[in-house]
């Protein structure tokens, strides 16, 4: 785990964040994939399929990566890579709703998570560059 120059306690409280972050974003990643089940078998379902099911799985997977990053600059560039692929998650779940290809009504959910997760990793990389900025001054 990087040492940032961080108390005991804080970096307790991080990797406890850490470990809801990994459930959260492997519990996203399942649950993506199991909609895209109900894709059509007809293009474009099986192109958005194996697009979103990338996508879905790099947000959990390339997150796991991050946190196990051996330098802030790896954290920063992992991280981003994570906050990329939410948004092309989040990119992919608004085509299917706009192509009607699955009931909005059972995309709001993982639109809804997905936007949450957005939003903490967009600021996630903000803060991660701050901070690289900072210690190169």
């Amino acid at each position: 785990m990087l040492d940032c120059g961080i108390d005991r306690a804080a970096r307790l409280d991080m990797s406890e964040e850490a470990e809801r972050l990994k459930a959260r974003t492997m519990r996203f990643a399942l649950d993506v994939c199991g909609m895209i089940k109900k894709l059509p078998a007809t293009e474009p379902g099986p192109t958005v399929r194996r697009q979103l099911a990338k996508s879905a799985t790099g947000v959990a997977f390339n997150y796991r990566a991050s946190c196990r990053a051996r330098s802030h600059a790896e954290f920063t560039a992992k991280i981003d890579v994570v906050a990329e692929e939410v948004d092309e998650t989040q990119g992919w779940l608004e085509f299917i709703e706009a192509g009607k290809l699955i009931p909005s009504r059972e995309l709001s959910g993982l639109l809804a998570e997905a936007a949450q997760l957005a939003a903490i990793f967009s600021a996630s990389v903000g803060t991660a560059r701050a901070k690289e900025r900072a210690n190169r001054q």
